[in-house]
C-alpha cells in the first residue's frame, strides 16, 4: 500500500495554555475537514508519565486516560496524533521541582542514568496511549549543552559529540517500543556556525552528518523567510542529513493575543512552494504558545486552510476563500479581520501593539515611542467591524467578540500615556484632572469588560490551568489604571 504523506499541525500545548478535551475534540474535527491527517502534540512535560509524579505537576497535564481518549477520537476522524516531546531542552519546568539531574537549567544531564530512566518512562506511557509509532523527540535549541554540570563533572566535549552519543541511548530506548524518531535539525548547524541556523547552500562538517543516526528523521523549522531560495538553500543543506527530512513552517499565533496570518502566509507561500520543487514531502504547520498562549487557536483557521491548500498546489485565491466560507460557514475575508488589531504597524512577526500597548504603563512613556497618531479611532472602528462579525458566526462569535473588547479597551488606552506624559510635561493640571476623571474611569471600565471576555475564551478553549498567569498581568494593569 502506497504510504500517505504528512500533512500536520502541531499544537503546542506546553506555554501555560493547555486545550481541554472538548474543545481539542473540535480543533481535530476542523483539521479533518480542512484536509490534514496528522497532528503533533508538542507536550514538553504536559502528560502524565507513569513513575514521575513531578512530570507536568500543576501544569495541567494530560492523563493517560485523556490521551487515549483523543488517540482514539482523531483515529476515528483520519487523524494521526504523534506525540511531541522534550528528551534534552526545553525542560525549565521540571527543573524547579529539584526532582531531575539537570546540565543548566532547561538542559537534561547527558550520560547521567537517571536521565535515561526518564525518557524510557515517557516512552513507555505514550505506547500505552497512542497507536502511531512515530514519536518527536525534540532536542532543539540545547544552546548550553555540556556547558554546565556536564562540563564541571567530565570536562569539555564537542556538541556533534554530546548530541551523538545522547541520542544513540535515546535510539536504544526508542528500540524496546518500536518507535520511528525524529528530532529538530537546528542543533546540527548552530555549533558549525557561529549559533546560527538558517545559511545559504552549504557543505555540512562530516562530524554532524554522522551525529545523525539513519533510522532518525530531521525535521526543518522556518517561520521566518519570505524569501523561497532560502527555503531551497536549507532544504538542499538537510539532503546531506538525510533523504527524509520533513519540514515545519508555522501559522503565526505566538506573539500576542492577536494572529499574524497575513504574515503566515507570507511566509508559508514561499516555504510551500519550495517544498513542492524540493519533493519534501511531510509538512507540519506549527501554533507555538511563546509567552502565555494567549491567542485562541481557532483564530489561525484562514492560514491554515490556505496553507494546506497551497501545499497541494492550489495558488487560486479566490477558489480557496470560496471552499474556506463553504466549510466555516464565514468568510475568509471576515476572518481575516482578525489581524486588524496589529495593522497600524504592519503585520510582521515581531509588531504587536495589540499586546505591548495594552500592558505598557502610562506613567513610564516605554512603549509610546511606538504611537501612530490617530490609532485611537482606528481601534473603534476595527472594534465596530469585529463586533459586527461576532455577531454573525455562533461557533466562532466568541473569538470575534474577545478580540472586539481588546480594541474598545484600545480605543482608549492606546494614546493614553502620551496625552498623561504631554500634560504632565506641560503642567496642565486641569487636563490631567480630566483624564483622571474621565479617559482612566473609562480605560478601567474597558479593560474590565475585556478580561472578562477573554476569561470566557480562555475556559471554552483550555483546561484552567494557566489561566492564573492572565489574570494577574490583566490585573496589574487594571491596578495600574
Amino acid at each position: 500500500m502506497k504510504k500517505k504523506n504528512a500533512l500536520g499541525v502541531m499544537l503546542d500545548v506546553s506555554r501555560n495554555a493547555v486545550m481541554n478535551m472538548e474543545n481539542l475534540k473540535k480543533f481535530l474535527d476542523v483539521l479533518a475537514k480542512m484536509g490534514y491527517n496528522c497532528m503533533f502534540l508538542y507536550a514538553e512535560n504536559t502528560y502524565e508519565v507513569d513513575g514521575e509524579p513531578y512530570f507536568g505537576y500543576m501544569r495541567g497535564r494530560y492523563s493517560k486516560d485523556e490521551m487515549r481518549e483523543m488517540d482514539a477520537y482523531a483515529r476515528s476522524i483520519g487523524i494521526e496524533i504523534i506525540p511531541c516531546i522534550q528528551t534534552l531542552a526545553h525542560l525549565t519546568s521540571i527543573s524547579k521541582w529539584q526532582q531531575y539531574t539537570m546540565d543548566t537549567e532547561d538542559i537534561l544531564m547527558v550520560d547521567e542514568d537517571s536521565t535515561y530512566e526518564l525518557i524510557d518512562h515517557m516512552f513507555a506511557t505514550l505506547s500505552e496511549c497512542f497507536e502511531t509509532k512515530k514519536l518527536h523527540v525534540g532536542m532543539d535549541e540545547a544552546h548550553m549543552l555540556g556547558r554546565g554540570k556536564h562540563l564541571d563533572k567530565y570536562g569539555y566535549e564537542t556538541v556533534d559529540a554530546l548530541m551523538k552519543r545522547h541520542l544513540e541511548r535515546v535510539c536504544k530506548i526508542a528500540e524496546k517500543y518500536d518507535y520511528e524518531l525524529m528530532v529538530w535539525s537546528d542543533m546540527y548547524f548552530r555549533p558549525w556556525n557561529n549559533d546560527e541556523y538558517y545559511i545559504g547552500k552549504k557543505e555540512v562538517p562530516k562530524e554532524y552528518i554522522d551525529a545523525l543516526p539513519e533510522t532518525v528523521i530531521p525535521v526543518y523549522w522556518d517561520y521566518y523567510s519570505t524569501v523561497e531560495q532560502n527555503y531551497s538553500d536549507m532544504m538542499e543543506n538537510h539532503k546531506q542529513l538525510s533523504k527524509r527530512t520533513w519540514f515545519a513552517g508555522g501559522a503565526w499565533c505566538w506573539s500576542g493575543l492577536i494572529p499574524h496570518n497575513n504574515f503566515s502566509l507570507e511566509t508559508m507561500f514561499p516555504a510551500m512552494r519550495s517544498c513542492r520543487k524540493n519533493k519534501i514531502k511531510n509538512v507540519i504547520i506549527t501554533l507555538w504558545g511563546d509567552d502565555g498562549a494567549e491567542c485562541s487557536h481557532f483564530t489561525q483557521l484562514p492560514a491554515l486552510y490556505h496553507i494546506i491548500e497551497y501545499a497541494k498546489g492550489n495558488e487560486d485565491d479566490e477558489k480557496i476563500k470560496a471552499k474556506f466560507k463553504s466549510i466555516f460557514k464565514i468568510s475568509y475575508d471576515d476572518f481575516m479581520k482578525l489581524d486588524c488589531p496589529n495593522s497600524l504597524t504592519g503585520c510582521t512577526w515581531s509588531e504587536n501593539p495589540s499586546k505591548y500597548m495594552l500592558y505598557s504603563d502610562y506613567f513610564n512613556s516605554f512603549m509610546d515611542y511606538t504611537v501612530v497618531p490617530g490609532g485611537s479611532a482606528h481601534y473603534k472602528k476595527i472594534a465596530a467591524e469585529l463586533n459586527r462579525i461576532a455577531k454573525k458566526s455562533r461557533r466562532f462569535g466568541y473569538i470575534f467578540s474577545t478580540a472586539a473588547k481588546l480594541c474598545e479597551a484600545l480605543e482608549i488606552k492606546y494614546e493614553l500615556g502620551v496625552k498623561t506624559r504631554a500634560a504632565y510635561a506641560a503642567g496642565d493640571l486641569s487636563t490631567l484632572r480630566d483624564l483622571a476623571k474621565r479617559d482612566y474611569v473609562e480605560a478601567e471600565k474597558r479593560i474590565n469588560a475585556f478580561a472578562l471576555a477573554f476569561e470566557k475564551q480562555w475556559f471554552t478553549d483550555n483546561k484552567p490551568c494557566g489561566f492564573d498567569v492572565q489574570d494577574i498581568r490583566i490585573g496589574g494593569i487594571i491596578r495600574r489604571t
